[in-house]
């Protein structure tokens, strides 16, 4: 009789918990908001430190110093906007695609990498040194299958529209060396940056996304490297600058068209990267900073690293990504349209 009790509260007690573990699942797969990030050095948080030969890497000290006290493969002393808008999502930090041991992707996963462009072309000679756009696309093909064996299918079709896809990438395409670049008149060259980036919301869209977010061409040809070059540059560097605003007039045109006939249910922010980091180029002081920290690798870092924009010749410091991140998350419709990411994440990805 003890025996059979026993059974019957044990028969309870695996019946409660599993019922407990059905609801957590529902309500993670319903409320939580995940976060699949592309893109460049702006982004990358450590793929680059697991290519063979990448073309660059942020592996030597004192990148990470400010707040992770060692380097962490960030581009930057600490901090990245991706960094800061998980935090706003309440996840955790996103590890890199290419981390070893990485089995969980639910909160989502960082395909960025360092040098990455929009064309091909861009990197060509570089295969395998850096992770193009269209890598990272596959890639997250690859997660999809991991996340369905995880969650199940009902589930990682909930997950996948309610997430965020946050994207920097084509300014390498415009600031890097290329002959490519130097085939074709500006609009031509910035109407194939932004088709493959086309190509890539359309793939994403077709895995299950819904809701992007894109942070537009920085003002980095005043970053304290281009200016450097300038004189050396002439007449390529202004074509930098024009295209990097073509850019920024482009995309938000073509993402309003895929809605309107192809994606209907897309949904996105575009963020004006270029005014918000150019503001606090031509005027540091208003947002707390100076110009530039470190100019080299060789370079002596400065004291006080929170008191700079730059902290290397083109990549912000944690600082200036913190007050950028800011801006996505709840900014007005002069610097983020037609959604900031706080009221994107809350609109229906079904409607």
């Amino acid at each position: 009789m003890e025996s059979e009790s026993s059974r019957f509260h044990l028969c309870l007690l695996v019946l409660c918990a599993s019922l407990l573990i059905s609801s957590s699942n529902q309500n993670h797969s319903h409320n939580h908001v995940a976060l699949f990030i592309f893109g460049d050095s702006l982004f990358d948080s450590g793929n680059n430190n697991y290519l063979k030969n990448a073309i660059g890497r942020a592996n030597f000290w004192p990148y990470g110093e400010t707040f992770f006290k060692q380097t962490a493969g960030r581009f930057s002393d600490g901090r990245l906007i991706s960094d800061f808008i998980a935090e706003y999502l309440k996840l955790p930090l996103i590890p890199p695609y290419l981390q070893p041991g990485i089995h969980q992707f639910t909160d989502g996963v960082n395909f960025a990498s360092g040098g990455a462009s929009a064309l091909v072309e861009t990197n060509q000679g570089n295969e395998g040194r850096v992770m193009e756009l269209k890598t990272q696309v596959l890639y997250l093909k690859n997660v999809k299958k991991h996340i369905k064996q995880q969650i199940g299918d009902p589930e990682t079709r909930t997950l996948l529209s309610r997430a965020i896809y946050l994207i920097s990438i084509g300014g390498n395409d415009y600031l890097a060396p290329s002959s490519v670049f130097e085939s074709f008149p500006i609009e031509e060259f910035a109407g194939m940056v932004v088709g493959n980036i086309t190509s890539a919301i359309k793939d994403i869209y077709k895995i299950g996304g819904r809701k992007f977010a894109f942070v537009g061409m920085g003002a980095f040809d005043c970053a304290p490297k281009m200016r450097a070059l300038k004189q050396h540059r002439g007449h390529r560097d202004k074509e930098a600058t024009s295209l990097a605003k073509l850019h920024d007039e482009v995309l938000p045109k073509v993402l309003k068209e895929l809605k309107s006939h192809e994606l209907k249910k897309l949904k996105y922010l575009y963020f004006d990267f270029y005014t918000t980091l150019s503001q606090r180029i031509n005027n540091p002081s208003k947002y707390g900073t100076k110009s530039s920290c470190r100019i080299s690798k060789d370079y002596k870092v400065c004291e006080d690293v929170s008191e700079y924009l730059f902290f290397d010749p083109v990549h912000p410091t944690e600082k200036a990504y913190k007050q950028l991140a800011k801006l996505i998350w709840s900014g007005g419709h002069n610097v983020s349209w037609p959604y900031n990411l706080k009221t994107l994440v809350e609109t229906d990805p079904k409607t």
